[in-house]
C-alpha cells in the first residue's frame, strides 16, 4: 500500500510540473532559474532577487574549503530548474548534482547550464530522491529547497540523505512545514490544493533525522517569509494575468490565485513554518 502511494504522488508531482502551464508559470513568474521561497528584505522586490537571496543564505552553512582543497561535492533534491545549483558551481566552485523528477524541468535546466558553460560542474538526474541512482558517501552536502514537501514518505527521503552523505557531510534544506501545534484539519484547503495528505513539521524532520544518524542542528526560522513570497507571487500573477493568459491556460491561473492565497492565510495563522534547517553526518 505505501509503495502504491509513494508511486502515485511521484507520478502526481511529475505530471504536475511536467504540464506545460506549470513549466511557463515557473519560467514566467520565476525567471526560470529558482523556484522556492525568497527572502524579501522588502514587499515589492522582484522574486528572482528574493530568491536568489535563499540561496546566499543557505550557502554559508556550507563548509569551508581550503583553495587547493578538492571540489565541494553537492547533490541537490529536487533541483527544479538548476539555479541554485550553477549558483554553487560558479560562486563556490562546487560540483553539483541535480536529481528531479520532472524532464521538462531537466531539460531548461541542461540548456542553462550549457549555456553558463558549467556543463563540467552541473549534471542532471531524471530521478526521484526518494531513491538516487549513486553510490552511498559520495557528497559533502545534501542540499534541498521547497521540495521535499511532495514526498509521502519524508523519512525515508531523510535516510536517503543520510545515505549520500559523507562522513561529516551535511543536509541542508527549506521547506514549507505545518506547525508542530497546527491544529487538525486547518492545512486541508492547501494540502488538497498540491495533492497531499500532509505536510512534514519541525519535530517530524528533526526525529526522521536522528533516527537516520544525523545530528539535528534545528531550523533557522524565516517563517514571516512564506506569507511575503506567496503573497509577492500572487500579486506578480494578478499585474501579469492578461499577459499570461494564452501562454498559460485562465484556468490554471485562477486556481493559483486561489490557492495561493491558502498558503498566505494558513501562513498569517501561524499554523505554517518555513527557514533553513541543518543536520550533519557524525564523522
Amino acid at each position: 500500500m505505501t509503495t502504491t502511494r509513494n508511486g502515485a504522488a511521484v507520478a502526481t508531482a511529475r505530471a504536475y510540473y511536467d504540464s506545460s502551464d506549470a513549466d511557463r508559470f515557473y519560467a514566467s513568474i520565476w525567471g526560470g532559474e529558482d523556484i522556492h521561497v525568497g527572502l524579501y528584505e522588502r514587499p515589492d522586490e522582484p522574486i528572482a532577487a528574493a530568491s536568489r537571496r535563499t540561496v546566499e543564505a543557505m550557502a554559508r552553512a556550507l563548509p569551508q574549503r581550503a583553495p587547493a582543497a578538492p571540489r565541494l561535492r553537492v547533490v541537490d533534491m529536487g533541483a527544479g530548474y538548476g539555479g541554485a545549483a550553477r549558483w554553487l558551481a560558479r560562486t563556490l566552485g562546487a560540483d553539483v548534482t541535480c536529481v528531479n523528477l520532472s524532464s521538462v524541468q531537466n531539460r531548461r535546466n541542461r540548456e542553462l547550464t550549457a549555456a553558463a558553460g558549467l556543463g563540467a560542474q552541473v549534471r542532471v538526474i531524471d530521478g526521484d530522491f526518494a531513491r538516487v541512482p549513486l553510490e552511498s558517501g559520495l557528497f559533502d552536502v545534501v542540499w534541498s529547497q521547497d521540495a521535499l514537501l511532495h514526498a509521502p514518505d519524508r523519512a525515508a527521503v531523510i535516510v536517503e540523505a543520510a545515505r549520500l552523505l559523507a562522513p561529516d557531510g551535511l543536509l541542508v534544506f527549506t521547506d514549507p512545514m505545518q506547525a508542530d501545534e497546527c491544529p487538525p484539519g486547518v492545512l486541508a484547503p492547501v494540502l488538497a490544493r498540491i495533492h497531499l495528505e500532509s505536510l512534514g513539521s519541525p519535530q517530524a524532520y528533526a526525529e526522521a533525522a536522528t533516527s537516520a544518524g544525523l545530528r539535528w542542528g534545528g531550523i533557522e526560522r524565516h517563517t514571516h517569509q512564506l506569507a511575503r513570497h506567496y503573497t509577492r507571487v500572487r500579486e506578480e500573477l494578478q499585474a501579469r494575468h492578461r499577459e499570461l493568459v494564452g501562454a498559460v491556460s485562465r484556468n490554471y491561473v485562477d486556481r493559483m490565485v486561489d490557492g495561493l492565497g491558502h498558503w498566505i492565510r494558513a501562513a498569517a495563522a501561524g499554523h505554517l513554518v518555513w527557514g533553513i534547517a541543518r543536520a550533519h553526518r557524525p564523522e
